[in-house]
């Protein structure tokens, strides 16, 4: 970063603000995205963050680096979004011809998104870091993350996941040590405590054979082969649905329906937070494959140990097209 580069962009030089800024742009956008959830709020809060540092640039006084001062920006348009609660609500069972079993609880953040994995790319951690970088962006890592209240979540995510020191956190957030420090304990205990299914997981190196054999297993709508593939304790959701089911015996019982009266699918792979992901598309009986979703996976071992479901209209994010 140059000095000349920030006087032209404070002189409204534009693409000398871009020069200052795009080496941060993707960064920021995941870090929006653990903050809120959804890939679409947070590249509305991104785009509120690089309008207002380019109004405020003048304010800018160096006393910190042009990244810390972004991120400031970014974590309190965040934060505001997150008071603001204007989240989208739940929707009601919606897969016609299928009656799903009685789920074993309701999910809380039913606004949940995936985030495509060709958006990942993000610098290292600092060294106060605690979490990896594919851990700290899997879908179970960031779905903890929103039942924390909005302030501890924004501490967590800036001193556990991006290394800032409590003093830079205290900073950007106009507290004291003191109090990031105790938010910071509170929201590790709520996490450990109500982490779900994939938290702290290390994935196995045999991924490729796990995904190979789910994909035959499911394209042939083959349950028995299915069911072996899934940990006793397996967790689903499917949000904005907000069923979510826990244990091999139910989660076999809501494929067996997906699969009932002869539906059949084909999966296209892609990847999503880090984790194998897959583009489902119905058979239709005039040869056409028709979106139905998008199913991410999370692996413990040689098991499967969550899916995670999501509607078609994500699909578009990860280069995926309505029909085959």
């Amino acid at each position: 970063m140059s000095a000349e580069l920030i006087e032209r962009a404070r002189a409204g030089d534009g693409e000398a603000f871009r020069e200052l800024t795009e080496p941060h742009r993707r960064e920021l956008q995941v870090h929006c995205y653990r903050m809120l959830g959804s890939l679409q709020d947070a590249e509305d809060a991104l785009q509120d963050t690089l309008l207002a540092a380019w109004q405020g640039l003048d304010g800018y006084e160096g006393r910190a680096s042009l990244r810390t001062w972004l991120y400031r920006i970014a974590t309190n348009r965040c934060l505001n979004a997150l008071r603001a609660a204007k989240r989208r609500s739940a929707r009601e069972w919606n897969i016609p011809g299928v009656v799903p079993p009685e789920p074993t609880r309701l999910g809380e953040a039913v606004w949940l998104e995936p985030f495509p994995d060709e958006l990942l790319e993000q610098p290292p951690p600092g060294p106060d870091a605690r979490y990896e970088q594919r851990e700290s962006i899997s879908l179970a890592f960031v779905t903890a993350l929103q039942l924390l209240p909005p302030r501890q979540l924004a501490v967590l995510v800036l001193r556990d996941v991006l290394g800032f020191h409590a003093s830079e956190v205290a900073a950007m957030l106009d507290a004291t040590v003191e109090s990031v420090n105790s938010a910071l304990k509170r929201a590790r205990t709520t996490l450990e405590r109500r982490a779900p299914a994939g938290v702290g997981e290390v994935p196995a190196a045999s991924e490729d054979a796990l995904v190979a054999r789910f994909v035959t297993a499911y394209e042939a709508a083959d349950l028995e082969t299915l069911v072996t593939l899934l940990t006793d304790d397996v967790f689903m959701s499917m949000p904005p649905i907000p069923f979510e089911y826990q244990g091999r015996d139910v989660v076999g019982r809501f494929v067996a329906a997906l699969f009932g009266v002869g539906r059949r699918f084909d999966l296209v792979p892609t990847h999503a937070n880090g984790q194998p992901a897959f583009g489902a598309y119905l058979r239709a009986a005039d040869g056409r494959r028709r979106a139905t979703g998008l199913i991410v996976i999370t692996q413990r071992g040689d098991r499967i140990c969550a899916l995670s479901r999501f509607e078609g209209s994500v699909l578009r994010w990860f280069g995926l097209p309505d029909e085959l």
